[in-house]
């Protein structure tokens, strides 16, 4: 009698702990739909930079010998920035020069004999062309000589300056940025699949780490028609407004707004189910659409939803939900259409 007392008692537990388990209905979190901005915008990374600006770097390979401008400073074109040791080339200038010189006073002595039928004419004529020969590698040196000087090529500020004294630079370096400091625009690049979208005028927020929580706005002002076919990306310029705190070569997030709506009905990703894609995607199986659990009186019912733009904290529902309706936060696995549910403490 006792064995069988036992039994029944244990059977009355497990068939207890066994409603607790499966007989009650899921507890699930709820949240409710808001309203608010949904921004649909394409990303793109950059680098501001004023719009008048150019680099300057040597003609030659040499050691610099004297910087003629610092930064801060505005010159004028053609204004020499630094020189470059030019003692060996000026050497070899004077020597083309003194040969030239020589040249020319043989050409001088040589048309007086002729003209005293001293010299023959073929003498003359060979003078001639000595002196036109040496002529011409004199001005080439000399000419030469102003590649050992690095000059302003337009007006503007010195914005960078890189060479110090005894440096030696060679052609591919960059000695100097010379530009007007306003206005700045920023240098950006987008991945061919988006620039489709891209347009002249479109509003443009930025962020910078320079400016920690403050959205900052630009506008597109021109498109590259050239892509990069290496980058895969096209390089689109942001005109930035005259008063924005950005400084030259801060880089900078863009998101170029292609859609704004002030108010979208706005719910957390964990609240919207996204079927997964068909495994054959070309075949006539067409995707399911994404749905919500809405709660209604404690019940659930599964309600589909068009979305819109998706973001990090938001999803945008188009159509299918209003503003202040609840909805099932992360719902759990083997929610069915009706089931009734305990909302779990906040």
């Amino acid at each position: 009698m006792r064995r069988l007392l036992l039994l029944l008692t244990l059977l009355i537990l497990g068939g207890g702990a066994l409603w607790t388990l499966f007989g009650l209905p899921p507890r699930v979190r709820i949240v409710t739909a808001t309203t608010g901005t949904a921004l649909e915008a394409v990303y793109a990374t950059g680098a501001v930079e004023p719009v008048h600006w150019a680099r300057v770097g040597p003609a030659i390979r040499g050691r610099v010998s004297a910087v003629m401008a610092e930064e801060g400073v505005r010159v004028t074109e053609g204004q020499v920035l630094a020189r470059l040791d030019d003692r060996q080339s000026r050497s070899m200038a004077d020597e083309a020069e003194a040969r030239a010189r020589f040249a020319a006073e043989d050409l001088a002595r040589t048309r007086t004999l002729v003209a005293r039928d001293i010299a023959a004419r073929a003498t003359l004529e060979r003078a001639e062309r000595d002196a036109r020969a040496a002529r011409s590698v004199a001005d080439a040196a000399v000419q030469r000589l102003d590649d050992y000087l690095v000059r302003a090529p337009n007006d503007g500020v010195v914005l960078r300056r890189d060479l110090e004294v005894g440096e030696v630079v060679d052609t591919p370096a960059s000695l100097f940025w010379v530009g007007e400091p306003r206005p700045l625009r920023v240098t950006a690049e987008v991945d061919e699949e988006d620039i489709a979208r891209i347009a002249i005028g479109q509003r443009v927020l930025l962020r910078a780490d320079a400016f920690a929580g403050r959205v900052l706005t630009a506008e597109v002002a021109q498109i590259t028609p050239k892509g990069d076919t290496a980058r895969k990306a096209y390089r689109v310029r942001l005109a930035l407004p005259d008063d924005t705190p950005l400084l030259i070569g801060m880089s900078v997030e863009a998101n170029i707004v292609l859609r704004e709506t002030p108010d979208a009905v706005l719910l957390p990703p964990a609240a919207v189910v996204l079927p997964a894609a068909p495994r054959n995607p070309g075949g006539a199986t067409p995707r399911a659409a994404p749905f919500v659990w809405v709660v209604e009186k404690e019940r659930v019912r599964r309600r589909e939803v068009e979305i819109g733009v998706q973001a990090p904290r938001s999803i945008e529902i188009r159509r299918g939900l209003a503003v202040g309706e609840a909805v099932v936060l992360a719902p759990p696995p083997g929610l069915v259409d009706g089931q009734a549910i305990r909302l779990a403490p906040p």
